[in-house]
């Protein structure tokens, strides 16, 4: 299997899985957010799609800040 293919595959399960989970405001999806990143950047750089490979950058340090504000942002 292709790695392109594989990737592809990483894109939809992990980022329909981040999407819905963060829907339902479970802190967990930012976590599976940034678990999908890499297949953003591996399929950017193989179809050299660079704004996609911006937007993937821009899509990491979101779902940093996701997980930052979900599990070590004090509670006031």
């Amino acid at each position: 299997m292709e790695l392109d293919t594989i990737a592809q595959f990483g894109l939809a399960i992990f980022g329909i899985a981040a999407i819905t989970l963060v829907a339902r405001k479970n802190k967990w999806g930012f976590v599976v957010g940034l678990i999908s990143q890499p297949f953003f950047f591996i399929t950017a750089v193989i179809n050299r799609q660079w704004g996609l490979f911006v937007l993937s950058t821009i899509y990491t340090f979101s779902w940093i800040y996701g997980i930052y504000n979900w599990f070590y942002k004090a509670k006031n």
